[in-house]
């Protein structure tokens, strides 16, 4: 009868009929040697058996080396589950993930396809003499890392201010290592230049979080065993519009236009508008450039107001409104009108040993040459004598065109 015991799927009654036969081989041959002249024959190890490790899903390889076999059989045992696997060619498990090869009755390896976690352990290989002689190996078997989505860390949307925690959970053999990172290498604490770019650790805090702390980060975890893994968690932080403004004051002249603009930023995004004095609505005309940049709201509000009458002039107000709050800065266009203006000058000079010294201000490149002739006057009417004396030589009302 023909009993196929690496079937997979092998009867029950077939099984036995395998494990029996399996004892019967080993008997009948330990039976059949003693009774041969092999007392001059003494097999012998020729190396130690050498611990593999191997990665999960590759073939595991141990080896097992004899001399002087002779008639002798070798065996591979699993020890932790004494396990019979191999009987010379004879694969006895019922695995078929296990095969048995040897060159020249002198080489005997165990081959183990597909590795599991499960297959990490001693193994022995075994010489049926008087008494047994074996000698034992280790199989290793590492897991390259994998990050698990629970409870690893899911993206977000926080508050400013508030404190955040990132987890990584992640699995392999060796236990992996967790390093974080941001993109581009940005400061991985709430202080923007801090210089710290990265965290080693499963867990990355981040106190009073702030707005430039939005984005993505980096959970990589590796073990030595490739590849190297990572999972990328984006970090949004709401806050209340912010607003910037060029310039608070803006100079135009009756029948002119002027341009009006601020910037904004703001998350989740803002409504943007102007408003005229206390409170009307500009509806019609203006521009609205909206970005995002790095999970931020960014708006360029630019307007171009026509001055046809006075009321035209006056506070005008840029409005950015989110859910978080509303926050507006004003700025005021003054009527720009061709009119005289006095300016008070004087002029200082300082006499000494070492010449003199003059001090203008305020004055047109005519009124200068007046003054530098008339100081010069001056000081020669006083003479060289009479060091550190001051001469107060002018305070004059300078008529200036201006438009």
């Amino acid at each position: 009868m023909n009993i196929n015991c690496n079937k997979p799927n092998a009867h029950k009654a077939t099984m036995d009929a395998c494990l029996i036969t399996s004892l019967i081989v080993l008997i009948g041959i330990s039976r059949c040697y003693a009774l041969l002249d092999v007392s001059g024959i003494d097999p012998k190890f020729s190396a130690p058996i050498a611990n593999v490790t191997v990665p999960v899903g590759r073939e595991g390889v141990m080896t097992c080396t004899v001399h002087d076999l002779y008639k002798y059989k070798v065996a591979w045992l699993r020890v932790d589950t004494q396990t019979i696997l191999t009987i010379e060619t004879l694969v006895i498990t019922k695995s078929e993930r296990i095969a048995i090869t040897h060159t020249e009755q002198r080489i005997w390896q165990l081959r183990i396809k597909d590795i599991r976690e499960s297959d990490k352990g001693w193994y022995m290989c075994q010489i049926n003499t008087d008494p047994m002689k074996s000698q034992m190996g280790y199989l290793d078997v590492v897991v390259p890392p994998d990050i698990l989505d629970y409870p690893t860390s899911q993206d977000m949307v926080v508050l400013e201010g508030t404190n955040v925690t990132l987890t990584c959970a992640a699995t392999g053999v060796p236990e992996p290592t967790v390093n974080w990172k941001r993109e581009g290498d940005k400061s991985i604490t709430s202080v923007e230049d801090s210089g710290i770019t990265s965290h080693d650790g499963a867990m990355l805090h981040i106190y009073h979080i702030q707005r430039h702390n939005a984005g993505s980060y980096h959970c990589i975890a590796s073990n030595g065993v490739p590849p190297t893994v990572s999972k990328r968690i984006i970090v949004t932080v709401n806050f209340q519009p912010i607003v910037r403004l060029p310039t608070r004051q803006y100079y135009a002249e009756l029948g002119g236009r002027v341009t009006l603009e601020c910037h904004s930023e703001a998350q989740p995004n803002s409504i943007n508008y102007w408003m005229k004095g206390k409170g009307e609505i500009i509806l019609q005309g203006g521009t609205y450039d909206s970005t995002l940049e790095d999970h931020v709201f960014k708006v360029t509000m630019r307007i171009t107001i026509r001055l046809e009458k006075a009321s035209d002039y006056g506070v005008y107000k840029c409005v950015a409104k989110n859910s978080l709050g509303t926050t507006e800065e004003s700025v005021r266009v003054y009527r720009k009108t061709s009119k005289t203006k006095q300016v008070e000058n004087q002029v200082i000079q300082q006499s000494n040993y070492l010449g003199s010294t003059t001090f203008l201000k305020n004055y047109t490149d005519n009124k200068i040459n007046e003054i530098l002739l008339t100081a010069s006057a001056a000081s020669s009417s006083c003479g060289a004598h009479g060091p550190f004396g001051w001469l107060v030589v002018g305070i004059a009302l300078v008529t200036v065109k201006t438009l």
